[in-house]
């Protein structure tokens, strides 16, 4: 079995979902504020139905996708900033 995650690119960070963990329960699709998240078409590994991204743009990377997932399927990571554009 796979343990590859699937990375979404999003304006302020990455979205990784991992297929193979993933149990379709939907709470992320459900609970997120900003509807980033849709069930997708394809099957994982048990036969259901994972997230993906479909309004990357709208995503504001408020974790909450995480925090309501119970199989730890779904996390974000924030993208770092330079120095640069700090000062």
């Amino acid at each position: 079995m796979s343990r590859e995650a699937k990375r979404w690119r999003v304006p302020k960070g990455y979205i990784y979902v991992s297929d193979d963990i993933c149990k379709g329960c939907g709470f992320c699709i459900e609970y997120c504020p900003r509807k980033v998240l849709a069930v997708a078409e394809r099957f994982n590994a048990k036969g259901y139905h994972p997230p993906e991204v479909v309004d990357p743009e709208a995503c504001v990377m408020c974790g909450f996708c995480e925090l309501v997932c119970p199989d730890f399927a779904i996390w974000t990571e924030k993208e770092k900033e330079d120095k640069q554009d700090a000062d």
